[in-house]
């Protein structure tokens, strides 16, 4: 996958912008759809007591809010609207809502005779007159919700027309901040008790700051240094780990959560961070978009399968993977021969003789080229290997979070795409494939071994994340009698080494990392080795 393909699918959608607070699609929309009878809390009855108050209205009070899948704003709960009367000073509505409402009089002192419209200002919970304050760290704590937004840096501006010769005013509030609504989801069906417990965003420009709502522009304009905002994602009762990650497609009932954002043209780093209640491991999965346009008033689906199917463990190129019908979760108990314990023999293991787990044993001649044909045929070969090696500019992660053998489990390497050797390079994907850094076609000559003890821990940035994949630390297994060994990354390439010795005939390319180096060797037994089998980009 290369730069300008996003990691995720985001989708953009326009909110009805005559009301204040995201009403949520789906479930909640058919849910209000159907209570024909019964409708919202109308709050904001005139008070007894209105001298000196002027009223500016929003909404009608007799009509009903229709509810679509693209959500609707409603007011909420404590919000209030700021005037600037006609001599020059701020005023903050005297009343607010009691809960969520479709309509509203708000009552705000001042004059307001010597024109027939006036601008009025939603700062959010924690702005005050035309000033938005989008905070850095905002909490939701059930899913599906946005009663949020008015204390995270939700805002609008409206302009408010007289109704009639009254002294009273009705608008409709125009908001100006972006909204992302992260819809994660895992497709490995194996992970269990496992949840989202906050999204982290990083920009490269700011997103997060105090803002000025701007009359002329329409916009808020003014910068900060706000680049990070931290959703979390827990409230109480079965929320209180975090909103669920059972789903393998898109559910927002599940855990749809979502961010208010300044508008503007960002590259988004995204981290979700996630918990196994079982194992207690907590850790992030990144994901990346490239420049989008975020635009005001509208919010954008993002959507990421964090945790892929379960890691393929096997003999060089066997026609099934190792653990074929006896893995850690088969149907019948008596299957599971496979260890999930680090540094634990199997069981059974001298029952795992059927021949489609045992290796390619195809004899290659010396000079000559073999590609696997079964479950390593769609591994790097061993060019790639060497490139990843010595040009990857390997950074080891300790947080980055991937599932296996049922829980969650983190550490591994970044490393750079092909296509970013390449460019860095000069050379094309082509080249890099067919040929190591040096010219030579390792498919046919034999490399001995290539170390690169140059690793990182340093975290890559918002802009350079996108040019690297990520290589789980899934561990491997020993084939003389199953035992598990966990901590480090052992992956299969697609190449078998030619050679005219018995010995060298049994070998196949490999790459291998830990937190301090990463390395290729050719000289991984096709037989004694069980590593991983996977595509790498």
């Amino acid at each position: 996958m290369n730069k300008v393909t996003m990691m995720k699918t985001m989708r953009q959608h326009s909110f009805m912008t005559q009301l204040k607070s995201l009403a949520v699609a789906f479930g909640i929309a058919m849910a209000f759809a159907s209570c024909a009878n019964d409708d919202l809390a109308q709050n904001g009855t005139t008070p007894t007591d209105d001298k000196g108050l002027t009223t500016f209205s929003t909404g009608d009070p007799t009509t009903r809010t229709t509810m679509d899948a693209d959500g609707t704003f409603y007011w909420e709960a404590g919000d209030k609207i700021y005037v600037k009367d006609d001599d020059g000073h701020w005023n903050v509505s005297s009343n607010a809502p009691t809960g969520k409402t479709a309509s509203f009089k708000f009552k705000v002192p001042g004059k307001y005779t010597d024109h027939n419209s006036y601008d009025v200002y939603y700062p959010g919970k924690n702005g005050t007159n035309d000033q938005v304050a989008i905070s850095a760290t905002q909490t939701q704590t059930t899913p599906n919700t946005t009663t949020h937004f008015g204390v995270s840096g939700d805002c609008g501006m409206a302009e408010a027309s007289r109704v009639g010769t009254n002294q009273q005013f009705s608008f409709a509030l125009n908001h100006k901040a972006a909204y992302l609504r992260f819809l994660p989801r895992t497709e490995n069906v194996t992970l269990q008790d496992c949840y989202l417990t906050k999204v982290e965003v990083t920009s490269d420009d700011d997103i997060a700051a105090t803002y000025t709502l701007d009359k002329t522009t329409g916009k808020l304009i003014g910068t900060g240094t706000g680049k990070e905002i931290i959703l979390t994602t827990q409230g109480s009762g079965s929320y209180a780990n975090g909103f669920p990650l059972t789903n393998n497609a898109t559910s927002a009932a599940t855990n749809g959560a979502y961010m208010v954002i300044k508008p503007g043209t960002h590259t988004l780093r995204i981290r979700y961070w996630v918990k196994d209640v079982v194992t207690n491991v907590e850790g992030k999965v990144t994901k990346v978009l490239i420049s989008k346009t975020f635009d005001q008033n509208k919010y954008y689906d993002i959507t990421a399968n964090l945790f892929g199917s379960e890691p393929v463990y096997t003999k060089w190129d066997a026609q099934k993977p190792f653990w074929y019908q006896h893995g850690w979760n088969a149907s019948n108990p008596a299957d599971r021969w496979q260890s999930t314990i680090d540094g634990t023999p199997s069981t059974n293991f001298s029952s795992m003789t059927d021949p489609q787990i045992q290796e390619n044993k195809t004899v290659v001649a010396e000079n000559a080229r073999y590609d696997a044909v079964n479950t390593c045929k769609d591994c790097p070969n061993a060019n790639e290997l060497v490139w990843y090696t010595q040009e990857g500019a390997p950074h080891w992660d300790e947080d980055e979070t991937w599932a296996a053998l049922g829980h969650l489990h983190k550490g591994g390497m970044w490393v750079k795409k092909k296509a970013t050797m390449a460019s860095d390079h000069g050379k094309s994907i082509t080249d890099i494939e067919n040929f190591g850094p040096d010219g030579t076609d390792f498919r046919i000559r034999k490399l001995q071994s290539l170390t690169n003890s140059s690793v990182t821990s340093s975290p890559l940035s918002a802009s350079e994340i996108g040019d690297y994949f990520f290589l789980p630390a899934f561990g491997s297994y020993e084939a003389n009698n199953g035992t598990f060994y966990f901590g480090g990354g052992y992956y299969w390439s697609s190449t078998a080494v030619g050679e005219i010795t018995t010995g060298d005939q049994v070998h196949a390319y490999g790459l291998a990392f830990n937190s301090n180096q990463i390395y290729t060797l050719s000289s991984w037994g096709r037989g004694t080795s069980i590593l991983v089998a996977r595509k790498f980009e």
